[in-house]
């Protein structure tokens, strides 16, 4: 098993949960603040200024980038499923302007090419890194107390599993414990320390029983998704009015809200410009792509996506298959809207750091909370 010592410092990890919400706007037929939509181009635009101010990029370098995304991320889809067991991963290389895909087997190099992306030769292919943060996920509960989690880095084509500085070694052991591949994992000491983050505000807030507020996430038929830790099922909310229908966390952090008659849900996501962006889809984005966060507390963010499947150990309990980010994101984000373009991504769970020196936020894929409640988002 490789071991990296080199100490990642990232804050805290939290939550972004409590009372505040977050971004895509189910607006109710009652709200007089809801914020007026925008014409299409509206989520090029907007990403286009947060780009360039959370990128360090001008204008048309943020512009180029959103079209170099979209062609890797339509390849993405395409090659996932040619390259079948073969296929070790892929991320958007920034630099290239590409992706780049791992396989197993050199002779699918063609494949790759052909759909215009960058092959690499890996080790190890996507289902491989899976079954080694399912074989951790089933040991977890033996993980000690200065793991924070672990999840599949495709980019390096390793697991990456973190620890509290100073404790490698055991984390090492709890690794050979668990009886997964030690060569796939890279140890890493980092000062990450999951906690929840309450009393949080993000997007149009929603406020629950208990006084609380969240972030409303998307807009689905019938109501909105958001995070799983701001309520529990059976929960009532207000601002919108509705009911907590679906909840689950730890192991999952999503949750869905059906609202009450009269309220309507709109696919829309507050810009923190005056504006909205519509939603059009949930195409997911690769490893490496651009993407954007939209919530109550620090407003709008951007960033890139670092990883997919991460496992995070908050003090609830851990929670699986989150993507991991280096957007900034504060207490009171929670639940609130990931955009990559028009393509909804998911909703704020957790997350380390600040917007004032940044770090690593984490979020609920979308599609997974979709399929799971048999959810129509909306669209324009």
């Amino acid at each position: 098993m490789r071991r990296t010592l080199a100490a990642r410092i990232a804050g805290s990890v939290v939550l972004a949960a409590g009372t505040v919400i977050a971004t895509t706007m189910p607006a109710t037929a009652t709200t007089t603040d809801a914020p007026t939509p925008t014409t299409a181009d509206a989520p090029a635009v907007t990403m286009l200024d947060a780009m360039q101010r959370d990128l360090g990029l001008d204008r048309q370098q943020a512009q180029t980038r959103i079209d170099q995304e979209s062609v890797a991320n339509r390849a993405n889809e395409v090659l996932r499923e040619a390259l079948g067991a073969d296929f070790g991963g892929s991320h958007f290389d920034a630099q290239r302007g590409k992706l780049v895909v791992g396989v197993t087997d050199a002779a699918q190099f063609d494949v790759v090419r052909d759909a215009g992306a960058a092959a690499r030769l890996v080790d190890h292919t996507v289902a491989d890194l899976g079954a080694v943060v399912d074989g951790l996920n089933a040991d977890s509960g033996q993980a000690p107390a200065s793991v924070t989690g672990w999840y599949a880095d495709t980019t390096a084509n390793t697991v990456v599993l973190t620890t509290k500085p100073g404790t490698a070694a055991e984390a090492e052991r709890f690794v050979e414990a668990a009886e997964v591949d030690g060569t796939a994992v890279d140890v890493v000491e980092s000062e990450e320390a999951p906690r929840a983050l309450a009393d949080v505000i993000g997007g149009n807030a929603y406020y629950t029983g208990g006084g609380g507020r969240c972030s409303i996430g998307f807009s689905v038929q019938g109501g909105f998704v958001t995070a799983g830790h701001c309520g529990s099922v059976g929960t009532s909310t207000s601002q919108p009015s509705g009911t907590v229908a679906g909840s689950s966390f730890p192991g999952n952090d999503y949750g869905f809200v059906r609202t009450s008659a009269g309220e309507t849900p709109r696919p829309l996501v507050n810009n923190y410009r005056g504006g909205t962006v519509g939603v059009s889809g949930s195409t997911e984005s690769a490893v490496g792509s651009s993407i954007c966060r939209s919530g109550s507390t620090t407003g709008w963010h951007c960033g890139t996506v670092e990883a997919k499947n991460q496992t995070v150990r908050y003090s609830q309990g851990a929670v699986y298959g989150l993507t991991r980010t280096n957007v900034c994101a504060e207490p009171g984000d929670s639940g609130g809207s990931w955009l990559t373009g028009s393509q909804a991504q998911g909703v704020t769970s957790g997350g380390s750091g600040n917007c004032t020196w940044g770090g690593t936020t984490y979020f609920q894929p979308v599609n997974e909370i979709l399929n799971a409640y048999g959810l129509r988002l909306l669209t324009q």
